[in-house]
Formats: structure tokens, C-alpha cells, sequence
């Protein structure tokens, strides 16, 4: 069984930004994968249009070239397929990771990476050094309401032809939310907002607020704010606000109250974390948790708030991470005690 100097568990953009960066300094690295590459990307809208340009979203100096001011999904993915192929990495796919074994101690961790396949066969990597790069978008962020595992409802959005003259009740009152309401009241259909909030999150994109607002303004969306779902049906949704409970008639049901952290990783790693935020206990200056030898990339270090960390700044964690691992390794090289 091969050493890696590092496994990477994730093949987002930034577990592969942390790939590139280990070939560029001469490391050794493996990515595991537990579904399919930017996996994250196959959740978006079909027809999304990001709210960034193509050059925040490069990865490995590898050029992202596009005839529009805003990449759209479909450019994303091309764009990482390129970036695996430019830079041949190593990706094992539908292998998802179930635990990771420290062993040995001072500069002599090693760690036992242990994944499955979809078909229960186990498979096993041998690393120097770990880096948790699996995102925050896997994992919904529940309601905890009667219905919610009902078959017309959920958690995120695709496109909007299934929706066409139905009646929509979508929950959430930031981007993902905005952005699915838009595209259904221009696809026919008759779309509802419910916000616990009093006004729609500060984080919405500066030209799709006046949008939304124009829209519940002129009653072609309803938003109900500062209102709680209190239960779901097969062909309504009951809220509660200011005291008073209302009656939404809803053919579907759209979640969009955000994403979190897999902490199932972090517990098998030994790594801490806050038990409501879901936030693991790492360094903001290394990247490493309180497991030594373990580093975290990406939007996995957010927990609970994944609206903090975006392609444009989680890409540039791998590339500190396998600095500080580079050093490490070199140190270790150098003082014939430690190696």
C-alpha cells in the first residue's frame, strides 16, 4: 500500500486546488470522492448564472475562458473536467470516506484513510497528512416540522418546467431561495415565500433584490415574513405569524434554508466540533484541527453558516495547507532525528 504525503478527502474546487498545489510543490496526493466530481455543482440550479466572474473561480492558474461576464453552471463544470485532465490528478471516485486512524506520534503521524464503495468494498490509503475538503452544501439544514419528509417536498432546486402552473411555497430568504422564486414566477408558476426573517438576508445579490422586492411588491410573488413553518401536508403548508396561523395551498414544497458540514467525518476523525453551529475546532491562521496532521479546505470549516465561504476565497486553503505541509515534510527531511 503507496504513502501518500496527503489524502484529500472531497473533489470540489477546493479539495482539487488543494491537489494541484501538492503536484506543483512535488507531494504525493490522492482525492477521495464519495459521488462525482464538484459534486456540490450538481445541486445548483440547471440554469444557474453565478454571481461572480469566471477569474475568481480559477483554480491552479488554469484560465477560466468564457463569452459572458458571468460564468453559468454548465461552464463550471466544463471548467474542473479541464482542470483534472490539465493537471492529471488522482481522483478515486464514489468512494466516501468512513474513518480516519491516527498512527504513530510526534513527526512520525501517519493516518489510515478507510472508504467504501456503493457496493459495500472497502478500500484503505495511507497518508502523512489529511485535508477534509467536503464543502457545506451535502447536508440541508432540517426543519424539524411534521411533513418534511413528505414526496413533494424538497431541500433544493433544479429547474422550473415541473413547476409550471403549480402552486409553489418556498421556505428561505436568501440567494438559493430569491433566485428559485424568480425563475418559477417567470416559468408560471405561482410562487409564495415564507421568511422567518424581517426583510429578505443582507447577503442577497445586489440585482436580485430589486428584483424580488418589485415582484412581492406588485403581488406577482406572496412573501409571508417574519413567519415560521409549523407543518407540512400533502397539499398545504401551515404557518404561524404574529400569533396568527395561515393556510398555504402548495402542490410542491422548496426548502432552501441552507446547507451544513457532514459531521459524521468529523467525529470518526477524532476532530471537534460545536455541537450546534457545527463548526470543527481548527486553527484560522493553519487550517489544522485539533487532530495534529488533519487540515480542513473549503467551505467544511463554516458548519452551519456555508454562506460564508464561496469558490472565490475557499479556493486559496489548499494551497496555505500544502505550504505548511511542504515545510513539515521538509523539516523532517532535514533533521535526520524527526525523519
Amino acid at each position: 500500500m503507496p504513502l501518500y504525503d496527503i489524502v484529500i478527502v472531497g473533489a470540489g474546487p477546493s479539495g482539487l486546488a488543494t491537489a494541484i498545489a501538492a503536484k506543483q510543490r512535488g507531494l504525493s496526493a490522492v482525492v477521495l470522492e464519495k459521488d462525482v466530481l464538484v459534486n456540490t455543482l450538481l445541486h445548483f440550479p440547471v440554469n444557474m448564472i453565478y454571481f461572480t466572474t469566471p477569474e475568481l473561480m480559477e483554480i491552479g492558474g488554469l484560465p477560466f475562458v468564457t463569452p459572458y461576464e458571468k460564468p453559468t453552471r454548465v461552464e463550471a463544470l466544463r471548467y474542473y473536467r479541464r482542470v483534472v485532465e490539465t493537471y492529471d490528478l488522482a481522483i478515486r471516485y464514489h468512494e466516501r470516506v468512513i474513518s480516519i486512524v491516527q498512527a504513530g506520534g510526534g513527526s512520525d503521524i501517519r493516518f489510515t484513510v478507510r472508504a467504501e464503495t456503493p457496493e459495500g468494498d472497502g478500500r484503505e490509503y495511507r497518508g502523512r497528512f489529511v485535508v477534509i475538503a467536503t464543502g457545506a452544501f451535502d447536508l440541508p439544514n432540517m426543519l424539524g416540522v411534521p411533513g418534511e419528509d413528505l414526496s413533494h417536498v424538497s431541500h433544493y432546486y433544479s429547474e422550473a418546467h415541473a413547476y409550471f402552473k403549480k402552486q409553489v411555497v418556498i421556505v428561505g430568504g436568501a440567494n438559493s431561495a430569491a433566485d428559485a422564486a424568480l425563475d418559477l414566477y417567470r416559468s408560471g408558476a405561482n410562487v409564495t415565500l415564507v421568511h422567518r426573517g424581517e426583510d429578505f438576508s443582507s447577503s442577497l445579490k445586489y440585482w436580485v433584490r430589486p428584483d424580488l422586492e418589485n415582484r412581492v411588491k406588485e403581488g406577482a410573488i406572496k412573501a409571508w415574513r417574519q413567519a415560521r413553518v409549523v407543518a407540512i401536508r400533502p397539499k398545504d403548508v401551515l404557518i404561524e405569524t404574529e400569533g396568527a396561523r395561515h393556510v398555504l395551498p402548495a402542490d410542491a414544497v422548496l426548502l432552501l434554508t441552507g446547507y451544513r458540514s457532514d459531521t459524521t467525518l468529523f467525529a470518526a476523525a477524532g476532530v471537534t466540533f460545536d455541537p450546534v453551529t457545527s463548526v470543527p475546532a481548527f486553527d484560522a491562521g493553519t487550517f489544522e484541527t485539533n487532530v495534529p496532521g488533519i487540515f480542513l479546505a473549503g467551505a467544511v470549516i463554516t458548519g452551519r453558516n456555508s454562506g460564508k465561504i464561496f469558490i472565490e476565497n475557499g479556493r486559496f486553503h489548499g494551497a496555505e495547507v500544502v505550504r505548511l505541509i511542504h515545510e513539515r515534510l521538509r523539516m523532517d527531511v532535514a533533521d535526520p532525528v524527526r525523519a
